[in-house]
């Protein structure tokens, strides 16, 4: 692997941004060649560190990842010759060195999804699962990736140590689950992908940083992938969801959809939603992460509130209601047929679902306003108080509280 061609040198946000890239695959491949992913993280940083120091002087090379990976690679050959494995090891990695070069693409192909479904094994906790994926696939650091989930630093490390334990202790295989049990799986690993976009989704303003990370796994999940329909499915959804953002409001207030600026919604990334949408929807296998899209992409194509087909969006909740049959489904269910069949119609499903959602506070943010527009002032009041007392962000608790007291104010 030839890593002396370099680019012209550059300054440290663009090795940190080429390092992000390459440390994913460098993990990966390091941790197929050495069976361990505490070493390969080791040398991988250390090769970070390496980077810094030179790459300023003598550019960005043309191979970041090869780069990275040759570099930690020799810092983890000095590290396990020192070991009682040590020769056994190193004669792996030489061996390892002298693959032909054709075959490297695709190693490292094989390597990133291992790495990605070993993350992300049900014998894993979610939360470790999660933490595991944005320290070793998105390349964030400890810090990071705890400032993510609101957490110190040690909380997060502690739960790095464990996951990795757990791997160790469990002996999880470092492998691509078999053709049986891929869907399953992959559907533990999406639903990661999707946790982390939706909690930067909870803090718009300040969280684009983890949406972005969730938007590159998922790409570099639909690359590794690229005809499963729900990776492409998950791309979609994100993108769509992502594209609206520059309309939410701000850190202190809440714009709902009705009333957002539509002029402001990012148009390439809605056009390249629904190509995704598109095409995933024609391999006429739909899955969660399709329907939720196609779902997104009727909105998105409205010009105007009053332009969307509720419909075709009634239709399809149908259908994710058929092959995701939770609370939450059933109530954005409801909501879009307050649209069509009017708001008593929805209310009546939204108290359906007060056990089972007792605690979520878009249920009772929901039976606010159907409760609005049906003219029930003082229950819409008393149900948007408690939406407030559930909500989880400050710029959701204002705006319920608000719309509580515009509703005991009109009754005043």
């Amino acid at each position: 692997m030839d890593d002396s061609s370099t680019s012209s040198a550059t300054g440290p946000g663009i090795i940190e941004r080429a390092f992000r890239e390459a440390h994913g695959q460098a993990v990966a491949t390091l941790t197929r060649v050495f069976g361990d992913i505490s070493l390969a993280e080791d040398a991988v940083q250390d090769a970070f560190v390496t980077a810094v120091q030179r790459w300023p002087r003598d550019g960005v090379p043309d191979n970041p990842a090869g780069w990275i990976i040759t570099t930690a690679r020799n810092r983890a050959v000095d590290v396990v010759r020192r070991t009682r494995r040590g020769r056994e090891l190193t004669e792996q990695a030489a061996l390892d060195r002298l693959r032909a070069e054709s075959e490297e693409a695709q190693l490292m192909h094989d390597d990133q999804l291992r790495l990605i479904f070993t993350c992300c094994h049900p014998a894993i906790r979610v939360e470790h699962q999660v933490a595991l994926t944005l320290r070793l696939i998105a390349g964030l650091t400890p810090a990071e990736v705890a400032s993510a989930f609101l957490v110190s630093e040690e909380t997060m490390a502690k739960r790095l140590v464990r996951a990795k334990y757990k791997i160790r202790s469990a002996h999880i295989p470092y492998r691509v689950p078999e053709a049986a049990e891929l869907p399953t799986r992959l559907r533990a690993v999406l639903q990661v992908l999707y946790l982390i976009y939706n909690t930067g989704a909870d803090d718009p303003r300040n969280r684009h940083d983890l949406r972005a990370e969730a938007i590159h796994l998922g790409r570099v999940l639909t690359a590794l992938i690229p005809d499963e329909p729900e990776t492409l499915g998950l791309l979609a959804l994100m993108l769509l969801n992502e594209s609206r953002m520059p309309a939410r409001g701000t850190a202190d207030d809440v714009i709902l959809l009705k009333h957002q600026d539509r002029s402001r919604w990012d148009s390439s990334l809605i056009t390249e939603g629904h190509n995704l949408v598109l095409t995933c929807l024609r391999s006429h296998r739909p899955g969660p992460f399709q329907l939720q899209a196609a779902i997104q992409a009727i909105h998105c194509a409205a010009p105007r509130y009053e332009d969307t087909d509720w419909q075709a969006i009634t239709r399809f909740y149908d259908r994710l209601l058929a092959v995701m049959p939770t609370p939450v489904v059933a109530l954005n269910r409801a909501v879009a047929l307050a649209e069509t069949q009017g708001p008593a119609t929805a209310l009546s499903l939204l108290d359906q679902l007060a056990d089972d959602l007792p605690e979520y506070h878009l249920l009772h943010a929901s039976r606010a306003s159907m409760l609005e527009r049906l003219g029930r002032r003082q229950e819409a009041s008393q149900a948007y108080a408690r939406a407030a007392e559930l909500a989880r962000t400050e710029s959701e608790i204002q705006f319920l509280r608000y719309q509580s007291e515009r509703d005991q104010r009109f009754r005043g």
